[in-house]
């Protein structure tokens, strides 16, 4: 057997001057040479598990590029795969594969053999790697046998209060509930429905923009997992005609998030929808958020302004709230006093003063803005600008020295003028207030580990109403293909596309006179203003995203 130096030398992994000072440091420690060279980043994890399983005459498996085998997986109960860190992934000449992150396991192996009766083949996975499948692969399906049982099988949905509020403290129900956001968590789920209907309960989970239908559970657990839900976020589950907002925080892997839980009454019962609040996405840079260069810098001259109006417009879902508060991390320092009006308030953000709009108290965004600003705000973040009377104190408020960001829901940028005039706003108001807007969509990222290069045609672009230089080499692009890595969706993550409108001197002429959004997008156009359209055709041909999914999201 070769010694696990020199395989790490004749891969170049590292040198014969760092494997001999690591050498020095194992004498001295006792530690084991591999660890010293990980911890000191001669070598990663992959790295290292790939030249070890190389020593003792394995195949190295990477489990995000393996196409996993369901009904290997199914062989072996989670609680087994758990307790030895191992997952069959597939079969090969009638004998059983296994992704182990220690091989020499023979107690593992034994088990493994006896429970399916087939000879194990180990192969050699890191232990991130075959933890993350363990997670993905076993979900909280094993648990519904036992919580039909327990649930005493009622189709019906009506169990007494009494009954409920001692059926949902049960440990099926708390581990099902669990299971299910932590799982959602690790799917990077920005949203978790649960849907009743005549006989299943229907769950899924919105990953990258998307709906995907994760598992239909018996109708005989919904009361209790729906109830148990409403109490984690203190609501009142003796109510159920009306709908109701709550709040609740768990601990996965360590880290703190937060879900804010919406009840809606359906025919079939109580739809809930939890969104996720990962609180390090409210921590996020401009930069982390896609900006083209240009568009960067014209946005920037806008928010280091020390006053006037900064609207962020777009759907419901395209990233403004994320956008506004990567801005406040940046204008946030020690020396302004920052005021935030939300509803609700999503991310608690250090060092900002943040308002709860409270409708049921009288607290609205008209109210709680005027309250604001008698307490002598730098800057100022609306929620939203929903009527007139918000609208118009936005406005003051920049007109009289605060820098004022805001949310606003148009299609593009220059729409936003059009909708704050119709909102009963002076133009000449508008115009010498509003110094920028953003507009912005989310499209879904392509998966690094399975993206096609492709080229295209003249017909696609020519559809896609994207035109080409005649006479020019046709662009090679990305498609999605799918892979384990990104669940065969072909994407993972999302990017941001953007549209900024600064508001310049013709602008400003054209808000005064009432004109039409076109007749603003041209001035903006020619003042140097990228569209959606093109600033997503540019992440096109950076390999970054489809074309297909520009045509999705932008219209």
């Amino acid at each position: 057997m070769k010694y696990l130096g020199d395989i790490l030398v004749e891969r170049g992994l590292v040198t014969r001057e760092a494997l001999d000072a690591a050498m020095i440091e194992q004498q001295r420690s006792g530690r084991r040479l591999g660890r010293i060279l990980v911890d000191a980043g001669a070598v990663t994890e992959a790295q290292l598990v790939q030249s070890l399983a190389q020593q003792i005459g394995l195949p190295f498996v990477d489990l995000n590029d393996y196409p996993v085998d369901g009904s290997a997986v199914a062989s072996v109960p989670a609680s087994l795969a758990r307790r030895h860190g191992c997952l069959p992934i597939g079969y090969e000449e009638g004998r059983l594969v296994v992704a182990m992150a220690d091989p020499a396991n023979v107690v593992a192996v034994d088990d493994i053999r006896s429970l399916t009766g087939r000879e194990v083949r180990p192969v050699v996975v890191t232990r991130p790697d075959v933890t993350a499948a363990i997670n993905r692969f076993h979900r909280a399906d094993s648990d519904l046998d036992q919580l039909t049982t327990t649930m005493g099988g009622n189709e019906n949905g009506s169990e007494d209060l009494t009954a409920l509020k001692e059926v949902v403290e049960d440990a099926p129900i708390v581990k099902f509930v669990n299971l299910l956001i932590t799982q959602a968590i690790n799917d990077r789920a920005s949203d978790i429905h649960l849907e009743p209907g005549e006989h299943q309960l229907r769950v899924r989970f919105r990953i990258d923009g998307v709906l995907h239908e994760i598992m239909r559970s018996p109708r005989a657990i919904q009361a209790g997992v729906i109830s148990r839900l409403k109490i984690m976020a203190e609501m009142d589950i003796a109510e159920r005609r009306v709908p109701q907002d709550g709040r609740l925080s768990v601990s996965v892997a360590g880290k703190k998030i937060d879900l804010r839980v919406a009840s809606l009454p359906t025919v079939w019962g109580e739809k809930i929808v939890m969104r996720v609040l990962d609180n390090s996405t409210a921590m996020l840079t401009l930069a982390d958020l896609g900006f083209a260069e240009r568009n960067y810098e014209r946005f920037a001259e806008s928010f280091t302004k020390p006053y006037g109006m900064i609207l962020v417009t777009g759907p419901t879902g395209s990233g403004k709230s994320t956008t506004l508060y990567a801005t406040l991390n940046i204008v946030s320092t020690p020396d302004k006093n920052v005021i935030t009006v939300e509803d609700p308030v999503e991310y608690r953000l250090p060092g900002i003063n943040q308002v709860q709009v409270n409708h049921k108290a009288g607290l609205d965004f008209a109210r709680a803005l005027r309250s604001i600003l008698r307490s002598d705000p730098d800057i100022v973040l609306i929620g939203e600008i929903r009527d007139h009377e918000t609208a118009q104190i936005a406005i003051e408020a920049a007109l009289t020295g605060h820098l004022v960001l805001a949310t606003l829901h148009t299609n593009d940028a220059p729409s936003a003028v059009n909708r704050l005039v119709e909102m009963g706003i002076e133009p000449f108001l508008v115009a010498s207030a509003l110094d920028c807007v953003l507009a912005q969509r989310l499209a879904r990222r392509l998966c690094p580990k399975c993206k096609e290069p492709y080229t295209t045609t003249r017909e696609a672009l020519a559809a896609a109403r994207f035109t080409w230089p005649e006479g020019t080499p046709l662009p090679v692009l990305h498609r999605p293909v799918g892979c384990s890595a990104c669940s065969k969706t072909g994407y993972k993550g999302r990017l941001a596309l953007h549209e900024v409108m600064t508001v310049n001197e013709q602008v400003e002429r054209l808000t005064v006179e009432r004109a039409a959004a076109d007749s603003i997008g041209r001035a903006a156009a020619a003042g140097g203003m990228t569209s959606l359209r093109d600033d997503g055709f540019a992440k096109v041909l950076a390999g970054h995203t489809s074309l297909e999914e520009i045509l999705r999201v932008v219209v």
